[in-house]
């Protein structure tokens, strides 16, 4: 393999993995006399596994120059919200910790991870949203929690 096509598969892996994340609209936070201004972005994503699922995803977002150009290194803080939007159908076996939707939030060493759960004594699917980095994550999180109920035709 030539010294090129190494470097772009390297470069295919740090792309940001987005887990068909919607934006579905953005607050302005702090005013940046360059570049973009400091916001907070509120996403929606379908669980890969659980259809009938939708989550959604605030998180902030750092603007400025280096924001601008993909520099920046987000903060961990984050909400998320998942609920019912239909009948629920497992497409193949829920393992507990799987990841539903992982994105970057630095350039390289900082990600974003939403994780499930299935509470079997409760019927109840459990959503955990946290912040790692390759040396040291972040103890912040935010859960979201929905019990498995059938959907009204």
């Amino acid at each position: 393999m030539t010294v090129l096509k190494k470097l772009f598969a390297v470069a295919v892996l740090m792309l940001p993995m987005v887990a068909g994340a919607e934006e579905i609209g953005q607050v302005s936070t702090v005013f940046k006399f360059v570049g973009p201004n400091d916001r907070i972005v509120v996403e929606a994503f379908d669980d890969p596994k659980v259809e009938g699922v939708t989550c959604y995803l605030s998180r902030a977002k750092t603007g400025g120059v280096k924001g601008g150009l993909g520099l920046a290194e987000d903060r961990a803080e984050a909400s998320i919200a998942c609920r019912q939007v239909g009948p629920i159908n497992f497409k193949g076996e829920l393992k507990d910790g799987d990841e539903v939707f992982k994105e970057r939030t630095s350039l390289v060493f900082k990600t974003m991870q939403v994780v499930r759960f299935l509470d079997k004594k409760r019927n109840t699917l459990v959503y955990l949203v946290y912040s790692d980095r390759m040396i040291e994550g972040s103890p912040q999180n935010a859960v979201t929690a929905i019990p498995i109920l059938p959907w009204a035709q």
